[in-house]
């Protein structure tokens, strides 16, 4: 009976001596706005952006003026036909609710492009702190960020944010 109980302690104890689970965190947001991927994107995103916007306002100036002509030409004909002017004019306010159509659905294109690319950088992010973690050893890597704080408190030397953003950076150098 006492064999019984000194092999129940000794379980207990090897229990208890398992190794504890190697956790660290990460800062989500400073993780993501300093990896170099996603500022190309950005910075790729802004030259589009820039693009499009002095297309858009080319477009605008030059219905402008058109505009001002058809107007003129409205007013001219409104004298000895209106109903002739009166068509110019509709013509016109509908070639501009076209032209303000076809800017925002174009506009919206742009935003969803950047969308789709960032949601890939998010999702390559996941993928590298995973492997990260596996690679190295990590039962858990915890994220955080500002807008939710899911880890309250942790030791500095639990904190990954800097290592993984260089090791993130270093990998898409490459």
């Amino acid at each position: 009976m006492k064999n019984v109980v000194y092999v129940a302690l000794t379980m207990l104890v090897l229990a208890s001596c398992q190794k504890p689970n190697k956790i660290g965190f990460i800062d989500n947001g400073t993780v993501i706005n300093d990896f170099q991927e996603k500022k190309d994107v950005e910075a790729n995103f802004q030259v589009k952006q820039e693009a499009f916007g002095k297309r858009a306002d080319s477009i605008s100036q030059a219905f402008q003026a058109e505009a001002q002509k058809g107007q003129a030409e409205a007013q001219r004909l409104a004298r000895s036909n209106r109903k002739k002017a009166e068509e110019l004019m509709l013509g016109l306010q509908q070639k501009q609710q076209q032209l303000q159509q076809q800017m925002q659905m174009e506009q919206q294109q742009l935003n969803q492009s950047f969308q789709t690319e960032i949601d890939s950088v998010i999702v390559h992010v996941k993928d590298f702190v995973k492997d990260y973690g596996k690679t190295n050893g990590y039962d858990y890597i915890l994220g955080t960020s500002d807008a939710a704080a899911t880890v309250m408190y942790g030791n500095e030397a639990s904190d990954l944010t800097q290592t993984i953003s260089d090791a993130l950076n270093a990998s898409y150098k490459k």
